[in-house]
């Protein structure tokens, strides 16, 4: 049975459960429809004006993080290249000739908590690609050579990702972070598993077969669309997929006990790089502390942000300096990174982000600057809210993580409820010294 969400309607019933006056606007600013077939594939259809124009994702919500298997890391990402091997009915040049006859292009990436498959094309292809992609995510089709064939490509692309000094930055900083949590390793994987990935074929189709599973999956159609029409063709085209998902059991990380230090070499020639990462926790928009900290990454270190100001513009000590605290299912890392012109500067760039954190603890921030920061960062987002794409691509993260839409409006909810007193909580909450991890990217001097 489909069920319908306006805008307003959800930030009401966001807004019921966060204690405060409720800013009585939406922030996502299309209705939508949701609907779920009987063996769990839940469908989105979010109609816009764009004449003629369609945006269709398919949604796995399993990522990197479901990697449990030891020696078995990479094969989220795997898949996001097999998807497109082909099926016996439409092989892979069947299946690109008919995508590029549509004007389209079939595209695809992994992260974390979930693998995101894409296309955009015009309205009338819309039963066309509802045949094909419903077809090879059921009956994906490839044999041992090609799996190793592609599984060879794989480890080329992993050998091509350490040439960037912020991907060997990141793998260091993950391997130190964590001890036991899937989140130790990056997208790409454990470069030995990667490597020992062509003998992994049969684990390849057991992998397929627990998780690309339409309980698992939501489809995510934006557009010049009817909603009535994708609940009919999704019934018609995905209907007797059958469930069968098996999720993962990832275990929690434990609580740091401690700061950890690492250093690492860059073969190569780059600025010394400097991340400072604190556990945060998972996406949770009824938690205002988690609110506060998001708005933290633009307060304490956006390019607004006194600090930023100072390192960057005045003394001209750092290259660039910003932060990442992200939407994650499962505690991620809230990273501040900084790229320093000159190495002797580092403990200086590094006193300077605790300083600022500190200071976040003791002196409420300034109201206006506060309500600005909201502003900025809610009209953003509406921002890119302007062509069917983009629109999928701002749901999806949400949707991978969370399962749903309706967590946009929940969350821009509370972040408009923060106040200097959250502020001020969330920072001594999450960034304590003894929840970092501190790693120095050294490379050949330029």
């Amino acid at each position: 049975m489909a069920f319908i969400r306006w805008s307003f309607l959800a930030i009401a019933a966001a807004c019921a459960a966060c204690p405060g006056p409720a800013s009585g606007e939406g922030s996502f600013p299309y209705k939508y429809r949701a609907s779920e077939l009987a063996n769990g594939l839940k469908v989105v259809a979010v109609p816009m004006d764009s004449p003629g124009l369609v945006a269709y994702w398919t949604i796995v919500r399993t990522g990197s993080r479901d990697e449990v298997e030891p020696g078995k890391s990479g094969f989220a990402h795997f898949f996001e290249h097999m998807m497109f091997r082909g099926t016996r009915k439409y092989p892979a040049p069947v299946y690109e000739d008919i995508v590029t006859g549509l004007g389209a292009a079939a595209n695809a990436y992994t992260t974390d908590d979930y693998t995101a498959y894409h296309l955009q094309f015009a309205k009338e292809g819309l039963e066309t690609v509802m045949a094909i992609e419903s077809d090879r995510f059921r009956n994906l089709d490839y044999s041992e050579e090609a799996f190793q064939t592609e599984a060879g490509a794989i480890y080329g692309e992993y050998r091509k990702s350490v040439t960037q000094p912020f991907f060997f930055l990141e793998e260091k900083l993950r391997d130190t972070a964590y001890n036991v949590h899937t989140y130790k390793h990056t997208t790409m994987g454990f470069e030995a598993d990667v490597k020992a990935m062509p003998g992994g074929y049969q684990y390849s189709r057991s992998f397929f077969e627990r998780f690309y599973r339409p309980e698992n999956t939501t489809l995510l159609i934006v557009g010049d669309v009817d909603p009535s029409t994708i609940f009919a063709l999704a019934k018609k085209y995905y209907g007797d997929w059958q469930p069968g998902y098996t999720p993962s059991l990832v275990k929690p990380e434990p609580p740091q006990q401690g700061e950890r230090y690492a250093e690492v070499s860059y073969p190569g020639p780059t600025l010394p790089i400097l991340t400072v990462a604190y556990h945060g926790t998972a996406l949770d928009p009824g938690n205002r502390d988690f609110a506060a900290a998001r708005l933290l990454e633009d307060l304490a270190f956006g390019q607004s942000s006194p600090l930023y100001n100072k390192l960057v513009l005045e003394e001209q000590k750092v290259e660039f300096l910003y932060a990442n605290f992200p939407l994650n299912r499962d505690a991620p890392l809230f990273e501040v990174s900084a790229m320093v012109k000159k190495m002797e500067d580092i403990p200086y760039v590094r006193e300077e982000i605790s300083r600022t954190l500190e200071n976040f603890k003791t002196e409420p921030i300034d109201p206006a600057r506060l309500e600005a920061v909201k502003s900025h960062d809610k009209y953003g987002f509406l921002m890119r809210l302007d062509a069917p794409n983009r629109v999928a691509e701002a749901l999806a993260r949400f949707i991978g993580v969370a399962g749903g839409v309706d967590v946009v409006d929940q969350l821009f909810c509370q972040m408009q409820q923060v106040t200097p007193q959250d502020i001020m909580r969330a920072t001594k909450k999450y960034f304590d010294a003894s929840r970092r991890t501190v790693v120095v990217l050294k490379g050949v001097q330029r």
